[in-house]
């Protein structure tokens, strides 16, 4: 399974779930990963704010921060390389990334079969 490291702003908790104003992509981002390791990803997220020496120390990382700056966090790398910047996977890249099988089809007879008011 391909190791996937999300590299996040400066948050002020591990997740950025926390405070009063809560970010909802931040909220989807959570359940995402939840969901993925939950089906067998391997996930390690690292925030600015507290882990600033895993960015240093991450030769991908170290160089995208020398040509975007922080500005372009958060940073998805895949097996050390990079392959998203600038917003959170969704649920279908991690499971793409992952190989986990997702239900993308929705069942015949659902709302969406034979039409289009999805």
């Amino acid at each position: 399974m391909k190791s996937i490291q999300v590299f996040d702003p400066t948050l002020c908790c591990s997740s950025g779930v926390c405070g009063v104003e809560v970010d909802q992509a931040l909220v989807s981002f959570a359940a995402d990963i939840d969901w993925a390791r939950q089906n067998g990803a391997q996930i390690e997220r690292f925030n600015l704010a507290q882990q600033p020496l895993a960015f240093a120390e991450t030769p991908a990382v170290k160089n995208f921060l020398e040509l975007s700056g922080q500005e372009g966090l958060p940073l998805t790398l895949v097996d050390g390389q990079i392959a998203l910047a600038g917003r959170y996977p969704s649920r279908d890249d991690l499971a793409r990334w992952s190989g986990i099988a997702t239900n993308a089809a929705p069942a015949a007879g659902g709302c969406c079969a034979g039409s289009r008011c999805c």
